[in-house]
């Protein structure tokens, strides 16, 4: 048996798309756990960058069957678009992606309600306008729609028209917006049915067989640690858990399952929308990493936020996912950048704080506390051995690993497959 649950370590971001892709290799089952098509996950493959939002990275890998597991949140129009967009691309789906029948639907109320209740908060949260939130809410509520539910024409109708009836009411009297068309919608998502219907699964007995064969499943989260939403900078976070406990509610299977947790770390530290961050640099040098690290969001396109690697939260996440090893991207970005910093602890005047606070107005009142080492000025996008990274780059990495107390198993040095080095294999 050999489950590894892939999570982000940082605020979402750090590369993930790349190092399931590269995973994925020898996987046999890549199963998606929580979020919705807010995330955003790139891969170069040769010639071609693929950018994905609702299906696992592993189903680019022809021999790889893809999970959406129940704690996805599914737009169907964007589902749609990106089955097609593989297609196109020469990759069939057909007979491995299964999709969990107890996975919610996002409905056009769902991003409706997002956007205008963010143009209208005088708090922003920095949401993509994707439906997420509302459509978690929903769940929450217990008033969701879910793709068990479009296999009876007279449940979905039935739910369909109280929920749009409500959100109507709230649309029209609350945020004094348009209605929406009760009869278009309901027929819309009858077609939808007919669609997705070969694909649907109850995945958790899936993967259970799965896993007393003995597959290789490697299971992928969305965003990261720290836009958890119990876990994360609450109010500013998504709507589930990104976090490895995510993946076995995400999924429905149980943690003794689980043989590997690997954390992805950028070799800096980003941010895309609103909230706290303590060691961000808004001047030159902030630019500089966002240029050279091409730091623009996948999904909106908004430019992330930089600044420099954070141990605390590094330390943070290794404690809340239970991390075995790290997979650190981008450190090829930091190339001629002497001296280095590293955040440690944090401190607001009156004490020191080396555990994470992640409650946003004492993170706002801290100030990061750095120690400086030293940088490389050596080309590394080359290099595929641990042994041959510029002696300075090896010692950033060891420091990282000392104050987390979790070993660097992969190195990513560029964004193409084969720009990694592998220094512990995933078992």
């Amino acid at each position: 048996m050999s489950v590894t649950i892939l999570v982000g370590a940082q605020w979402g971001d750090e590369g993930k798309g790349k190092i399931v892709h590269f995973l994925s290799q020898e996987a046999d089952i890549v199963a998606r756990y929580q979020g919705g098509a807010n995330a955003g996950h790139t891969v170069v493959t040769g010639e071609r960058t693929i950018v994905l939002h609702l299906l696992p990275v592993g189903a680019l890998w022809p021999h790889v069957t893809a999970i959406i597991g129940a704690g996805v949140v599914v737009d169907p129009i964007d589902l749609m678009k990106e089955i097609d967009l593989l297609q196109k691309s020469g990759i069939d789906l057909t007979g491995r992606l299964l999709i969990s029948h107890k996975a919610h639907l996002i409905m056009p109320y769902h991003k409706l309600l997002d956007r205008v209740a963010e143009e209208k908060s005088s708090e922003k949260i920095g949401t993509t306008g994707r439906g997420i939130g509302p459509a978690y809410v929903d769940k929450a509520t217990r008033t969701g729609i879910r793709i068990v539910d479009l296999l009876d024409r007279d449940v979905l109708r039935a739910k369909l028209r109280r929920n749009i009836e409500e959100k109507n009411l709230l649309l029209s009297r609350i945020y004094e917006t348009e209605e929406l068309n009760e009869d278009q919608i309901i027929a819309e998502y009858l077609k939808f049915d007919k669609r997705i219907d070969p694909y649907v699964k109850d995945v958790s007995v899936f993967l259970s067989e799965a896993i007393s064969e003995g597959k290789k499943i490697l299971l992928e989260g969305a965003q990261g640690t720290l836009l958890d939403i119990d876990a994360g900078t609450y109010p500013y976070v998504t709507s589930s858990n990104p976090t490895a406990g995510g993946a076995l509610t995400g999924l429905g299977i149980g943690p003794r399952c689980i043989d590997h947790v690997m954390g992805v770390l950028k070799a800096y530290t980003t941010r895309v929308g609103h909230g706290p961050f303590p060691t961000e640099e808004s001047g030159e040098f902030g630019k500089r990493l966002r240029e050279t690290g091409v730091e623009y969001g996948a999904t909106t396109g908004r430019p992330r936020r930089c600044g420099w690697f954070d141990a605390v939260i590094a330390r943070y996440s290794a404690r809340v996912n239970s991390i075995d090893t790290w997979a650190v991207t981008k450190l090829d970005v930091l190339t001629g950048i002497d001296p280095l910093k590293v955040c440690v602890a944090y401190e607001d005047g009156q004490r020191t704080y080396r555990n994470f606070p992640a409650v946003p107005h004492i993170l706002e009142a801290c100030r990061p506390v750095y120690e400086e080492l030293p940088g490389w000025k050596e080309d590394i996008s080359q290099v595929r051995v641990w042994e041959e990274l510029p002696e300075n780059a090896r010692e950033y990495l060891h420091f990282i690993e000392e104050m987390t107390s979790v070993p660097v198993g992969i190195v990513s040095v560029g964004p193409a497959q084969d720009m990694t080095i592998v220094r512990r294999a995933v078992a």
